[in-house]
Order: structure tokens, then sequence, then C-alpha cells
């Protein structure tokens, strides 16, 4: 049994992740600012050792880092690390003192592709302030773990999805309109053809992958992990798929991206555009072949299950 310190474990992957470490016999702590609940109840919280500190204020005093070491973990998960001088801090202070830390990146680091489905050989080609400081973090925790050998691990999640958020939609953004338009059986605009990708991934498999690293320590050390559902979709077939599932026949008009542009709000078109730049398809056969990753769930097994979360809380519309 190791003492695991989860922080920001109360967020979309750790209402999975910390349940799992639970009944795998796992003493858990988990940080976070405040009481929030996670998504999704589990007995297994009423076993979690539950410590509140504000990463911002304490980072600002150079006193977050050594309030986790305090806490005197085995291994540490950090789920919301997303500055270069974050993840430093947290080194500094855990260096020789952990196991194993595990950081949870981002499918963003990746930004454009030469080729598809990108494994985790291929080059970084981050742009936008998100990506870039997500693959500097990753950049400098793997060099870490290859000149020093302290104990690092990365997970790049795609777009999560699951119970008690709002999945991307089939236009690129988190506007849940887009499933009401769907539902109705009104017309979707797309960009292009679109053809674009996205790649959605579960919480609860994004949580095995951690799992499996923490459990298969001598693989996971030194190594970086995409985190997706098994296939992509292009956002002309998850629109399509989406119109069938709620029993209408499909409705959507594309056209060229100036045009569309033209007929979006502003922030929905920058959010697409964030999206379906940094979203190709991603291999998660590395995760198979080294920690013996079974994915759960499909892509649209994932987004059918968070919509009907959705239309059960009123956000998703029929008529």
């Amino acid at each position: 049994m190791s003492r695991i310190v989860v922080i920001g474990g109360s967020g979309h992957v750790g209402t999975y992740l910390v349940p799992r470490l639970v009944e795998a016999g796992h003493q858990v702590v988990n940080v976070s600012r405040g009481a929030a609940a996670p998504y999704t109840a589990h007995a297994a919280w009423d076993r979690v050792e539950r410590v509140v500190l504000d990463r911002d204020a304490a980072e600002q005093e150079g006193a977050f880092g050594a309030a986790i070491a305090a806490l005197e973990p085995d291994v540490v998960v950090d789920l919301i690390c997303f500055t270069l001088d974050s993840a430093r801090e947290l080194v500094e202070a855990l260096r020789g003192r952990v196991q194993h830390l595990l950081h949870c990146g981002t499918i963003w680091v990746y930004g454009h592709n030469a080729t598809v489905p990108a494994t985790e050989d291929q080059p970084l080609n981050p742009f936008g302030d998100y990506g870039t400081q997500k693959a500097a973090i990753e950049t400098y925790l793997l060099d870490e773990a290859r000149r020093t050998g302290f104990p690092a691990t990365v997970v790049r999640p795609g777009h999560i999805s699951g119970p008690g958020w709002v999945p991307l939609n089939p236009a690129g953004h988190f506007d849940p309109e887009v499933f009401s338009l769907i539902a109705r059986g009104d017309e979707l605009v797309l960009p292009n053809f679109g053809l674009e990708t996205v790649h959605h991934v579960h919480a609860d498999d994004v949580a095995q992958i951690f799992e499996r690293a923490i459990h298969g320590w001598g693989a996971a050390v030194g190594e970086a992990f995409n985190a997706v559902s098994p296939q992509a979709v292009n956002l002309r077939g998850y629109a399509e798929h989406m119109y069938r599932w709620f029993g209408r026949e499909p409705r959507i008009e594309f056209q060229p991206f100036e045009q569309w542009r033209t007929t979006q709000e502003p922030g929905d078109v920058e959010a697409t555009l964030d999206h379906i730049g940094r979203s190709p398809s991603h291999s998660i056969e590395k995760a198979r072949r080294l920690l013996g990753h079974v994915p759960r769930y499909s892509t649209f097994a994932t987004i059918e299950e968070a919509v009907t979360r959705l239309i059960a809380d009123g956000r998703v519309h029929r008529d």
C-alpha cells in the first residue's frame, strides 16, 4: 500500500482516479482549494483524507511544494499544474522524497502533426499559451527523469468527457445548445467539409492510465502516454452520429471557412479553431503495450453518456 497525494482530485479525472486508488488499497489524500464534491458520488470518498490548500496563494509564498512534501507521500499525482514554475517548485520540494510524480498533461502539446495517429515519439509543435506551457512542463519533467533520475511520468488526455460536464460538441466548442439543435433536427453549419478531427476520452479511461502507471512504475517513469479513446472522430461524422442518436436525419450545411466564421459567435469560432487545430488522431498503443491499458469507452459511448446527463439536468432540450 502506498500513500498517494492527488492534487486537484475533486475534478474530472480525480472523480474516477481517487476511488480507483482507494479500492486498490492505497491511502489517498485529496488536496484541493475547498470542499467541492466530486462529479460522481462514490463510497470510497469516505476513506479519503482531505486537505484544503489554495495552490496559487501557496505558490506566491513559495510554500506549495513544501506543503505537499509535508504530507509525506510515496506518490504524487498532479492534476492541476499549468506553468513551468509550478512544476519546478514541486519537483524541488519532492526530490529524493517521493517514489513517483505523475503529471496531467494534454494532447495540445502536439499542436499540428505531420502524420496521424500521433505517437509519443513525434516532436511537439505547441501553439498558444496553454499548449506551450504544458509542453514546457513535460519537457522539463521528462528531462529531469532522464538526467537526474527524478521519477516523473506524464499522461496526456484528450477532450475529457463523462457525466457532470459538457463534452466538446460536433461544432468543436462547448455550447450545449449545439446538442439541443441536433436533438430538434435543426440544421447545423460546419466549416469546410467537416473533416477536421477531435479526440475525446472518458475521464475514467484517463484515470485508468494513471492507476496503471502507478502500479507499473518500472515501465512508466520517464515516459509520456497519450490518454484518448481508441479512435478520433471528425466533426461531420460526430454530428451525423448525434442526429441519429436523437432519432433525427442529419441536416448539415458546409460552408467555406471564411463564410462559416461570419455565422458563428466570435467566442465559438475561437474555441473551434483551438480544438480542431490541436486535435488530430492520437495513438494509445504505447499505453496498451507498456501499461496494459484497455479502454472501457469508445468515443461515442463517452459522448452519449455525457449528453444523457445533460438532458437529465435540463441543459440539452429536445424541443
